[in-house]
């Protein structure tokens, strides 16, 4: 059990910052609200985690491609999309502390709440009964868990109905009728509902009477769908076949908060997968399973996970899940798997005038594909990875280390070389096997400060093996290897660093578990 969500989170926040993995942007001036810079530990997992993701796609299928579209697009491409009009998230100011909210946040927080209370009395109950608690009987025959449950059902069924419609209004009323006050100040003085499309706009154009009106790309799905027709016929695609990419996108959040889980300008790792109609919801429920699989492949526990069904499905979509992650402030997105049927590739018909069309030759007709997404935020999936292997250990006699028991083959560092003293030629044998090492494995040098304190540097940014180099190492070749998660050590030739640190750290070892 973690402690206190909101002190766990705040150390977590505290240890990116401390150990390199994540700065604020622009921190000598203050900051930018809702932007971060990823430190020289941080790129080092983000990059091995895009790696991650980029292999189980396009390795691993030998009908799913990869491209890199560009981030700025026409800006009809944001009217077909439906961006223009319909990317809108309901927000609601308080008068007093002049802060602005989303209203859907706000209701599910109050819904959280309810789901809270009722733990902590199931909680409370199984310590009271111990090993005979019936927890599932508990929640169906307690007085206080079945009224919050009734409270809660009431709110929710409202909520689906309003988000449903689009009532504006009815947002607003369950806010007041539920007396849900403002963080900050307190108060229930809020303003009414209203729409606030999320498009970062700027001008394309070398004077201001020529310039064009261009928006960031919100989404980097587009970019594959107005790509279709060249991927598929210079690829000389069969349906079903994906194509997949990695890249930045851009929304102004109001509400952007928790630090790299709501960010203005993030990155996204997502496969669009093309299919035949009538087969997308095989296809979807074959892609949950299969990213699922990823996720748990990467030993955070299994239970951490789970999914949840969309209650109001977009535009586009005849299905949509989310897969979930239990982070320190509970369960939250990081993975969409959406079923947006023949909606895009459609809309970017109508409005461009161009046919995307495939040629089924099996078929022996035309059809405009369906599609299958799977959307993964890459700073989220981050921050889980992060939330998930951070530990605090304490090891007795007074002693006590923070950790960050990362998958190996995501360590931003794989091996620390580390020379006992700086004299008597250790400094000079430790540098052969780093020279020796690097080619293979990312690796970090370091001689300063006792042994103890140099491996618990390297314990709390995730580097899974230490490697000591002492007096016996110059005479028989020999060294200490230090196994970060069990904090035992053996001693091993040098010759055979290479294929002990590899066995480990190999992203093909987390590829055979998907």
């Amino acid at each position: 059990m973690f402690p206190p969500q909101s002190d766990v989170f705040k150390k977590l926040i505290a240890h990116c910052k401390e150990y390199g993995f994540v700065f604020p942007s622009s921190e000598i001036y203050d900051g930018l609200g809702a932007v971060y810079d990823y430190g020289q530990n941080g790129v080092e997992l983000k990059n091995n985690l895009k790696k991650y993701w980029w292999d189980s796609m396009v390795l691993l299928n030998e009908n799913v491609v990869g491209i890199d579209a560009a981030i700025f697009m026409h800006p009809t491409t944001w009217k077909a999309s439906g961006h223009v009009d319909a990317f809108n998230d309901p927000l609601i100011d308080n008068r007093d502390s002049k802060k602005r909210y989303r209203a859907d946040v706000l209701i599910e927080d109050l819904l959280a709440k309810y789901d809270e209370k009722n733990q902590k009395e199931i909680d409370k109950a199984a310590k009271r009964f111990g090993d005979k608690f019936d927890a599932e009987m508990f929640r169906q025959t307690n007085p206080r868990v079945l009224e919050n449950q009734a409270k809660r059902d009431e709110i929710h069924t409202r909520f689906v109905k309003a988000l449903h419609d689009n009532d504006l209004a009815e947002l607003k009323a369950i806010i007041e009728d539920n007396e849900i006050v403002c963080p900050i100040s307190g108060t229930r003085n809020w303003t009414d509902v209203r729409q606030f499309n999320l498009m970062f706009s700027t001008e394309m154009g070398s004077t201001a009477e020529g310039a064009t009106q261009v928006f960031l790309r919100p989404e980097t799905a587009q970019g594959i769908f107005v790509n279709f027709l060249n991927v598929q016929k210079t690829g000389r695609m069969k349906i079903p076949f994906g194509i997949a990419q990695i890249g930045k996108a851009f929304r102004n959040e109001i509400v952007a908060r928790q630090f790299i889980f709501r960010m203005r300008e993030f990155e996204q790792m997502e496969m669009q997968f093309f299919v035949r109609p009538g087969e997308e919801l095989k296809w979807y429920e074959y892609w949950k399973e299969v990213r699922l699989r990823w996720h748990q492949a990467l030993g955070l526990g299994d239970h951490k996970y789970r999914f949840h069904d969309h209650e109001k499905l977009a535009h586009y979509a005849n299905a949509a899940t989310d897969i979930e992650f239990e982070m320190p402030f509970g369960f939250k997105e990081v993975e969409g798997i959406h079923s947006r049927t023949d909606f895009d590739l459609t809309s970017h018909e109508r409005y461009s005038g161009k046919s995307l069309k495939y040629f089924d030759p099996e078929l022996n007709q035309s059809y405009v594909p369906y599609v299958v997404e799977t959307s993964i935020g890459l700073d989220r999936t981050f921050l889980s990875i992060l939330a998930g292997t951070y530990a605090e250990e304490d090891l007795g006699n007074g002693d006590s280390r923070v950790v960050l028991k990362l998958p190996p083959a995501l360590a931003p560092v794989k091996v620390a070389i580390l020379p006992l003293v700086k004299k008597d030629d250790l400094p000079e044998k430790a540098q052969e096997i780093m020279d020796m090492l690097k080619f293979d494995y990312k690796c970090f040098y370091d001689e300063k400060d006792s042994i103890g304190k140099r491996y618990r540097r390297q314990d709390a940014i995730g580097t899974p093996f230490c490697v000591t180099i002492d007096h016996q190492t110059l005479t028989d070749n020999t060294v200490t290897i230090r196994h970060r998660d069990s904090m035992e050590q053996e001693r091993v030739a040098i010759e055979a660093l290479s294929e002990i640190i590899g066995k480990s750290t190999s992203i093909k070892e987390l590829l055979k578990k998907i």
